[in-house]
């Protein structure tokens, strides 16, 4: 501690000392020519050279001294800032990839090329496209919501990305651009179940109960991953048949998982498949995803939709607006909601 202080006070010591020494040889130097009036002429010109001499000495060396502190402070203040932006968490517009299958430059290049169109929502657009590898993959554009940060927002998504489940679809790589995401995952060449359902309901596919059997069995098995196996506990907040999807053996992968945290205005409630509490006091728990899968259930035995009239009509106090959104007679809006309860979990 000592040799610290010392160091400190050394520029200020030798500046005094140069200072000081500079004026006894002035001092000096004018002692020396008074003596020697008596032996030799005046020269009154001699002294008042000198001085101006020394004066501009003196003057160099405090401007240098100046200069060279108000450089030091800049030249700290300049690696402060190159320290701080060195350690500042990065948030790149190319490719942060988790799957070894992908690479950022046949990701670049699949995505610049023309990609089939699968459906939209009101929070973004869907695409199937296919990888220089062969790979098929599926590609969700999707609007960004700028009330969270984005800090956040890439830490969840790194989290969501490390989740490993055969009945969930595992985020393989997502994009970030500055009003939207790109996530990709892998492709599900049978669809949702919402799809195989309408599908079954137009005669156009057969279902059997073997089938059903399988993908109720898979979601609840997707579900008890999320909720026993993750820590934290992950709720899925958005179940519904558009987000659980088939694979080529119609095997289920649940969609959407947790996205309800990093990007709220993702998740739509659709009425029927919302439990009711989360409407009544804005809490959504493990129970309200038992009660959706509850109802995708009943869709599995019945083959028909929670708003098919055979189920009866809505309560007076709800209103449906065709497939997407529900407000309750409060008004509450579903962002409103999945944030409160986001907090309360």
């Amino acid at each position: 501690m000592e040799k610290r202080g010392c160091n400190s006070n050394t520029p200020p010591l030798l500046l005094f000392l140069l200072v000081f020494l500079l004026n006894r040889a002035v001092q000096c130097q004018e002692t020396m020519s008074e003596n020697r009036i008596l032996t030799e002429p005046p020269s009154p010109s001699r002294v008042p050279q000198l001085k101006n001499v020394l004066g501009k000495i003196i003057l160099g060396v405090l401007f240098g001294s100046l200069t060279g502190f108000i450089s030091a402070i800049l030249f700290a203040c300049s690696i402060r800032f190159f320290v701080h932006y060195m350690n500042k968490p990065t948030f790149l517009k190319s490719p942060v990839i988790f799957s070894p299958q992908i690479s950022p430059k046949a990701l670049h290049l699949a995505l610049s090329n023309q990609n089939h169109f699968l459906g939209s929502s009101p929070n973004g657009k869907y695409y199937r496209t296919v990888l220089d590898n062969g790979l098929t993959i599926a590609v969700k554009r999707l609007q960004r919501d700028k009330s969270v940060k984005r800090r956040i927002q890439q830490q969840d998504l790194e989290m969501l990305a490390s989740l490993r489940n055969r009945n969930l679809m595992s985020l393989r790589a997502y994009i970030r651009e500055p009003d939207r995401f790109s996530l990709v995952y892998d492709y599900a060449p049978n669809g949702s179940l919402e799809d195989a359902m309408n599908r079954v309901r137009e005669h156009h596919l057969q279902l059997g109960w073997e089938t059903r059997h399988r993908i109720a069995v898979g979601v609840i098995k997707g579900l008890h991953y999320l909720h026993f196996s993750c820590t934290p506990r992950i709720l899925h907040y958005n179940l519904k048949p558009r987000n659980v999807m088939l694979d080529s053996e119609f095997e289920p992968r649940l969609a959407d998982c947790g996205l309800a945290k990093p990007m709220p205005n993702l998740a739509t409630t659709v009425y029927g498949y919302t439990a009711p509490e989360c409407f009544q006091n804005c809490r959504y728990t493990d129970k309200s995803d038992i009660f959706s899968f509850g109802v995708i259930l009943g869709v599995l035995l019945t083959g028909r939709d929670p708003l098919d009239p055979f189920f009866g009509e809505a309560t007076s106090g709800e209103v449906w607006d065709g497939g997407s959104t529900i407000c309750s007679k409060q008004g509450m809006h579903e962002k409103h909601w999945i944030r409160a309860s986001l907090g309360k979990k």
